[in-house]
């Protein structure tokens, strides 16, 4: 409906059509309080509806397909007070989407579930992949994953956003697993787990493309703090048939990795980059180039870019050498260039062996941390690495 409001300018009154604003029956807010308020909400939910979740503790497997919001007015799923959020406690899976679109989940605190936190997927339907999902300020935490699972698992979902978000402990599965997924965006969140616990923090594979993973804190966070690629059953990759490659056209750029049996790791890719992090103290490798799927059809891992990083370690930290290539892969084909090299207890052998010729590197010179004992890992005002790393430039200027 539209109404006439009449506004005097200069002498003049102008005729001037405005809207008049009516909340319609899917603009709406719904306060729940139980898990089973929570799933009838939902189901009833259009675009524009917000479903605020009291504070207290909710029962997982909530499961909803055809979740639909528009860009306009995407559907809310919050907690109805940000400084006490819910606890979606337990079960298998605390929460579960199906050809979700333009859906927001903000604010909610999920623990202990066994196999995945949140699972948004396509329902199977692969031509109708889930589509702009966004996880803002999202705690998932101790969970006690036995198998492949993951604290948020994305199957066929394009357009998302995971950010200013913490992940921990999340067992023997990864942190996130995309399958089949594409122009993802996973910023300023936080992993924590533990070097020896768990697969690996985010991992995009499947046919996945497009993934950016950008200014995240990574504290000791699995064997492979990130693994772009890794290896995925035919039927599940999104588009299929199986493309030829787990991962392709991923970036992960301006992260802080502390710890870690591997920063990162490349399996089955076909070209990714990897550039300005800041890696500090990695146990074993800083990166590996891995084969997993050699069947036939499937490009030898390649093509990867290693740029503009900082290395910070010790020499017993890399007892695998700084590069770990496995067999089947085109490592040759790996181009590393200006990255900043410093062995603590050796800075005379920081060079380290690659598998092709690195340009524009520096080796043996202190990046100079602000406070690296204390976890602060800008560069101090005297840095002589302005331009690298995750902070590229002194603190001073923050």
């Amino acid at each position: 409906m539209r109404a006439r409001r009449w506004i005097p300018i200069g002498g003049l009154v102008l005729a001037v059509l405005v809207s008049a604003i009516a909340p319609s029956a899917s603009q709406r807010r719904i306060v729940v309080a139980t898990s089973a308020e929570l799933s009838d909400a939902l189901a009833k939910a259009g675009p524009g509806t917000v479903v605020a979740m009291r504070p207290g503790v909710y029962d997982s497997g909530v499961y909803i397909r055809n979740l639909t919001g528009t860009a306009a007015a995407p559907i809310v799923i919050e907690a109805a007070d940000p400084a006490n959020p819910p606890v979606v406690r337990g079960g298998s899976t605390g929460l579960q989407l199906s050809d979700a679109q333009h859906v927001s989940i903000r604010r909610i605190t999920f623990e202990g579930q066994r196999q995945n936190g949140i699972n948004i997927d396509d329902g199977e339907t692969v031509a109708t992949p889930s589509h702009h999902v966004t996880f803002r300020e999202v705690t998932i935490r101790r969970l006690g994953i036995q198998g492949i699972g993951a604290a948020i698992k994305l199957s066929g979902v394009q357009d998302f956003v995971i950010e200013d978000s913490t992940i921990a402990e999340w067992g023997a599965g990864s942190a996130i697993t995309m399958i089949g997924s594409h122009r993802g965006l996973i910023r300023r969140n936080v992993f924590r787990h533990g070097d020896d616990a768990g697969a690996t923090g985010p991992q995009m594979k499947g046919g996945s493309t497009g993934i950016t993973v950008r200014e995240n804190r990574f504290e000791h966070a699995g064997l492979r703090a990130v693994q772009i690629g890794g290896s995925t059953d035919p039927q599940f990759f999104r588009p299929g048939p199986p493309s030829g490659f787990e991962a392709r056209d991923c970036t992960v750029e301006r992260n802080v990795f502390i710890g870690s049996e591997a920063a990162v790791a490349f399996v089955n890719v076909d070209g990714s980059v990897f550039r300005d992090n800041t890696i500090y103290r990695p146990r074993k490798w800083v990166l590996r180039i891995l084969q997993e799927i050699t069947s036939p059809g499937f490009v030898p891992s390649r093509r990867g870019v290693i740029a503009g990083n900082i290395v910070y370690y010790h020499g017993t930290d890399l007892a695998g050498g700084a590069v770990n290539a496995g067999g089947g892969t085109d490592a040759a084909s790996f181009r590393f260039e200006r990255n900043w090299w410093f062995r603590a207890d050796g800075p005379r052998s920081s060079r380290p062996q690659l598998p092709s010729v690195e340009t524009g590197g520096v080796y043996g010179r202190d990046p100079l941390f602000a406070n690296a004992a204390g976890g602060d890992f800008r560069l101090a005002a005297r840095s002589p690495a302005s331009g690298y790393g995750a902070f590229p430039v002194p603190s001073s200027r923050f």
